[in-house]
């Protein structure tokens, strides 16, 4: 289970006495304290804005807040949107999806729509060059492999990622897409008339350090890079900071069961010790990031990639890009 995380662990549960698939599957489901998360993050976020309407950009007050409050916070948005793309929120898709075109706003820049189809061929094409986004492209390997390269890398880490899939695999145009665009584009517009300009170079600014050197945004680099020759091609981390990032450092439990919420992954983990606790976890996001930057042996290169299985792969991975097979959570 360790290597191949495109198998669930279920059937092999039928070899050991606990745990029993019903205690598994009484886990799945959606989680309502999520959108009451949601809710506090995106009011504290568009409070802040809008408090620090007065104060220069430039000042010392202001980039403390975008990066100790802004990018934990908006951290925090990236993850609810990843938790509300398998519908854990809510019971419905429709529902799920309108939550998160809500958790972008204070984003400020429209990725929840195009994020689901993304996320759902990572899971279901973890490692396929061109259709996992996930994957650095060949550009960034050969521009970025050395240590002014990772540092540049994990300092603009989510402009490769907001960037990357529009290069690699364009989606098709959704109305989910056009309401997601419409909705945010109206939300910054009120603030800016409103409020003025600075209220958004906050959000923007929140959402840049979010996904820089940032001690969450290391979970970009530990969930799937190799590390010291494992095979190992996802990695879990159980450490404080899962706490302001929805037990995203479950990685290996998600991707095993994407259908259990954050709330319930610490209960699966320790349904089947026999399967995580002998896995090799990261003790500290941070210093993932330290590692990836300093160790040689690690890099954009160390991903594991397998090629396509055969043409019909790759319709389904268009099916869950343009967000048809949008009712299962993958």
């Amino acid at each position: 289970m360790a290597h191949d995380r495109g198998a669930t662990p279920l059937a092999a549960y039928g070899d050991y006495e606990s745990p029993p698939r019903e205690k598994v599957t009484k886990l799945m489901g959606y989680e309502p304290l999520t959108k009451y998360v949601v809710l506090f993050v995106v009011s504290l976020q568009i409070y802040l804005s809008i408090y620090l309407r007065h104060t220069s950009p430039f000042s010392p007050l202001f980039i403390f807040l975008a990066y100790a409050i802004g990018g934990t916070a908006n951290h925090n948005l990236f993850l609810a949107i990843h938790e509300i793309t398998h519908n854990l929120a809510f019971p419905g898709v429709a529902p799920n999806r309108l939550l998160a075109i809500f958790a972008n706003l204070p984003i400020g820049i429209p990725y929840s729509a195009a994020f689901k189809g993304y996320h759902i061929e990572h899971h279901k094409f973890m490692g396929q060059d061109g259709i996992d986004t996930d994957l650095p492209t060949r550009f960034e390997l050969l521009c970025l492999n050395n240590v002014l390269g990772k540092v540049f890398f994990a300092t603009f880490q989510i402009l490769f990622y907001a960037l990357r899939p529009g290069f690699v695999r364009a989606q098709r145009l959704t109305k989910w897409h056009i309401l997601n665009l419409a909705v945010e584009l109206v939300f910054d517009f009120f603030l800016v008339r409103t409020f003025g300009v600075r209220p958004l170079i906050y959000l923007i600014m929140s959402s840049f350090f979010a996904g820089s050197l940032h001690p969450c945004a290391g979970h970009f680099i530990a969930e799937h890079y190799l590390w010291d020759g494992m095979a190992q091609e996802t990695f879990s981390y159980y450490g404080p900071l899962n706490v302001l990032a929805y037990n995203v450092g479950y990685h290996n439990e998600h991707h095993d069961f994407p259908s259990i919420p954050w709330t319930r992954l610490p209960a699966l983990r320790a349904l089947a010790p026999e399967f995580y606790d002998v896995l090799p976890s990261h003790p500290s996001w941070p210093m993932v990031t330290i590692n990836f930057i300093r160790d040689k042996e690690v890099g954009l290169f160390a991903r594991a990639k397998r090629l396509a299985k055969n043409k019909e792969a790759d319709r389904e991975a268009g099916k869950a890009g343009s967000g048809e097979d949008s009712d299962k959570s993958e």
